[in-house]
């Protein structure tokens, strides 16, 4: 009786939802299953056993499931409830800062980024990642409806929102991979909400002038030292030190060649290779045809939520969107830029192929999103195109 009562919603979910989108995300996180088993396994004597590499699936595997739960949530919220309770999602950001000062443990790269409690560790980076994209669509959206965005108190006031999280973030945890990429969601915010580019220049002189501070004052020298290492050779010039990892990475990608090796032929083992390093895996397993599967899978991902957005003809929905693409883009830039060291290593993931709790389930929350958009009914004459 419950099921049949239930029915007629899951039909319409079924029907309204974006199933291709979950369809792909899902494939990509089974995709990373396989590639976490195989770089976790070889970190381990005597293979599969229950206390090592079954550990690490288990875990991905309930959060995929638990991915799959936001998903379905976000999906039927409607993100205009969340945008208009934007103070309960800035008071959420903001105790999770808090919990971060408080309970915030080193990750082993220098980031107090992780609350650890029963054996459960918790980002709250990825958190304030998805809930500040809808607090700044809905920021930018009343602007743009009850002001003029390009004034100076209107400028202020975005560009005060993003520099208090972003500031906090840095501050709080020393994260700069989670405070680049929320730099660069605003970034593309900013300018879809159609600001003049004089304030982008000007933001960008501003920032000129203030990088000798914040790199003499603020950063740290191993900061200091993993910004500049991929372009500097002398930071690390023997690849034991800094780059040690991005070095790693590179011998194992580069041991894959065009199809992957088999496990007696395996590189190297190193730290992170199954979480911000799952792309090398992936190139030594399955060569360079398995890398060309797996960015072509994230770029369908990327353009879809920017078709799904443009086709909204909402600015809130399609902010939302693209502050979700925008997510998506930049990590997967940063991520395979850092396996094959043209950029620093920051401690990004890989969206839906890295282990990581947090990352997956806040990865498919943001989808949710997306999802909700294309779940909305509106007339047809309401998208931007066709």
């Amino acid at each position: 009786m419950a099921i049949r009562r239930f029915r007629p919603y899951i039909r319409q979910f079924f029907q309204r939802a974006d199933i291709f989108l979950l369809s792909i995300c899902t494939l990509c996180s089974i995709f990373g299953v396989v590639m976490i088993h195989k770089a976790v396994v070889g970190m381990y004597t005597g293979g599969w056993n229950m206390s090592a590499p079954a550990k690490y699936i288990a875990v991905q595997i309930f959060s995929i499931f638990l991915g799959l739960g936001a998903f379905v949530l976000f999906t039927i919220i409607d993100a205009d409830i969340l945008g208009s309770q934007w103070k309960i999602l800035a008071g959420i950001n903001l105790l999770l800062l808090v919990a971060l000062v408080i309970f915030g443990q080193d990750d082993g790269t220098g980031n107090k980024a992780w609350i650890r409690f029963a054996g459960i560790g918790i980002q709250p980076a990825e958190v304030i990642k998805i809930l500040y994209i809808i607090i700044a669509a809905r920021q930018m959206t009343y602007i743009r409806e009850h002001e003029d965005i390009n004034s100076f108190f209107s400028v202020v006031q975005m560009v005060g929102h993003f520099g208090i999280v972003f500031v906090l973030i840095v501050v709080v945890s020393s994260d700069l991979g989670s405070a680049a990429v929320i730099m660069l969601i605003f970034l593309t915010m900013f300018f879809l909400l159609g600001v003049r580019l004089y304030w982008f220049a000007l933001g960008g002189a501003l920032v000129a002038a203030a990088v000798p501070l914040l790199w003499n004052y603020f950063l740290k020298d191993y900061q200091k030292k993993r910004l500049i290492a991929p372009y500097d050779p002398s930071i690390d010039p023997d690849g034991w030190g800094i780059t040690w990892q991005t070095t790693q990475s590179k011998l194992t990608l580069a041991s894959g060649r065009l199809t992957g090796v088999d496990e007696s032929h395996r590189a190297t083992v190193f730290t992170g290779k199954h979480t911000d390093f799952i792309f090398s895996c992936v190139g030594e397993n399955l060569g360079m045809i398995g890398c060309i599967v797996v960015i072509v899978l994230l770029i369908i991902i990327i353009v879809h939520i920017v078709r799904v957005g443009l086709k909204s003809g909402r600015l809130f929905d399609m902010l939302i969107c693209m502050g979700v693409a925008s997510a998506m883009t930049f990590q997967t830039l940063i991520n395979i830029g850092m396996c094959i060291g043209i950029t620093p290593v920051i401690g990004i993931t890989l969206p839906f192929f890295s282990y990581g709790g947090s990352s997956m389930v806040t990865m498919y929350g943001a989808m949710g999103l997306v999802s909700g958009v294309k779940y909305k009914l509106k007339p047809e004459h309401f998208s931007l195109i066709y």
